[in-house]
């Protein structure tokens, strides 16, 4: 294994896009594996145990929680989210790249643990074009789509903490701009096995030497 694996962490505003995105990368991405999260919310129309949350009750959650199985968790829209510890760090032991699409509030939890994770904020193109997207998607009151477009506002100040900024105007592009970020780090000398390199190219010509 010449580097460790690296935690990718995407956050984006409820109806941005973040979930086709992320399906895609993984698609189009080898060595990547894209962490799923754990909700009390209920499944929406097409969703699956397993494939976009596990679905569960309230007391496991709790359960989970006393015995500290998450890496974070978090309570959004009166659900509550959380982010399963075993699978990820044995991904990034195991030198695969984890992507984990998080809401603000858990990234800002897995950013303090994992300092080195690289972090990225998509962006809807405005406040009225993301409006339009949560009508059309036809799964929220008009009441939730007011409460949910109130958190966007106060979930975009949060673009300061992250590495990267995507605005989601056009999915081709912005699918493009993604795998742009995830192949230069994936090049950073800073997730190298140094130990790899030393043996392989400077240690054995010193010996053959």
């Amino acid at each position: 294994m010449d580097r460790r694996g690296i935690l990718f962490i995407i956050s984006a505003p409820s109806g941005t896009g973040k979930t086709t995105l992320c399906k895609q990368l993984t698609a189009n991405l080898p060595d990547l594996w894209q962490s799923v999260s754990y909700t009390t919310r209920k499944p929406r129309p097409g969703e699956e145990h397993g494939r976009e949350y596990y679905f569960i009750d309230e007391q496991p959650f709790q359960a989970m929680i006393e015995r500290n199985e998450f890496v974070e968790w978090a309570r959004v829209y009166g659900n509550l989210y959380g982010t399963p510890w075993k699978w990820l760090t044995e991904k990034i032991d195991q030198g695969i790249d984890v992507l984990l699409e998080i809401d603000v509030q858990g990234a800002m939890q897995l950013k303090k643990r994992f300092e080195d994770s690289v972090s990225i904020f998509i962006l809807p193109p405005s406040i009225a074009v993301l409006r339009s997207r949560l009508q059309t998607r036809a799964s929220d009151s008009p009441e939730e789509i007011q409460r949910r477009l109130q958190k966007v506002k106060e979930e975009v100040w949060s673009y300061r903490e992250y590495a990267y900024i995507v605005r989601n105007d056009d999915l081709t592009q912005s699918l493009r701009d993604l795998e742009s970020i995830f192949w230069s780090e994936r090049l950073k000398t800073k997730w190298l096995n140094m130990t790899w390199i030393e043996n392989n190219f400077i240690l054995d010509d010193e010996q053959k030497s």
